[in-house]
C-alpha cells in the first residue's frame, strides 16, 4: 500500500470523513494481510498520528460494519467483478468493501459521492489503473443496490421523493 503522502491531494483538502475512510482502508488492508482481530487493529489505528483529525464517529461505524460484514460485502460485489474476488489486490478489495458498505448502509450519502470517494482512495493507494476497475464495479453495484435513487435522478426527481401512485 502506498504511503499516505504519495499521489494524494493536499492534506488541507482532506476532509475528516475522507480521513476516516483512509484509516478504514488501512485497517482492512492490515486485517487481510495479518489476520489480526478487528478490535486489535482498531486499537492500533487509534494510535496513528492524524487519527484525531478523522471523523472518529464515522470511522467507528464504518469500521464496525465493514470489518464485521467483510465477506458478505465481497460476495455482494462478486457478480460485478471481471475476476475472482480472491484475485483482487488487498487494496482494491478493501476499497470495494468500504464503498459497498456505504452504498448499502449510508443511504444519506449520494451514490455518486460514495463512488467518487472510493475512486479517490483507489487512486491514492491502489495500483496504476485500479481506480478505473473500482469505478466500473461500483457503478454496476450501485445500479442494483441504489436503483431507486438512480431512477429518481434520471427522472429529475429528488432521490428521497417517492411517487404516491
Amino acid at each position: 500500500m502506498k504511503s499516505s503522502g504519495e499521489s494524494r491531494s493536499p492534506a488541507a483538502r482532506t476532509t475528516p470523513r475522507r480521513r476516516a475512510r483512509e484509516f478504514a482502508l488501512q485497517g482492512l488492508y492490515q486485517r487481510q494481510l495479518s489476520g489480526n482481530s478487528s478490535a486489535a487493529i482498531r486499537a492500533q489505528i487509534a494510535e496513528i498520528g492524524g487519527f484525531a483529525k478523522a471523523d472518529v464517529a464515522y470511522f467507528d461505524a464504518l469500521w464496525r460494519g465493514a470489518s464485521a460484514e467483510f465477506d458478505d460485502l465481497v460476495v455482494l460485489c462478486a457478480p460485478h467483478l471481471d475476476r475472482r474476488a480472491a484475485d483482487l489486490s488487498p487494496v482494491e478489495r478493501a476499497v470495494l468493501v468500504i464503498a459497498a458498505w456505504e452504498l448499502t448502509h449510508r443511504l444519506e450519502i449520494p451514490y455518486r459521492v460514495v463512488i467518487n470517494e472510493a475512486v479517490e482512495l483507489a487512486k491514492s493507494y491502489g495500483g496504476t489503473d485500479g481506480h478505473k476497475f473500482v469505478n466500473g464495479v461500483l457503478d454496476k453495484l450501485a445500479s442494483h443496490v441504489r436503483a431507486v435513487e438512480i431512477a429518481a435522478l434520471a427522472d429529475g426527481r429528488s432521490p428521497g421523493v417517492v411517487d404516491a401512485a
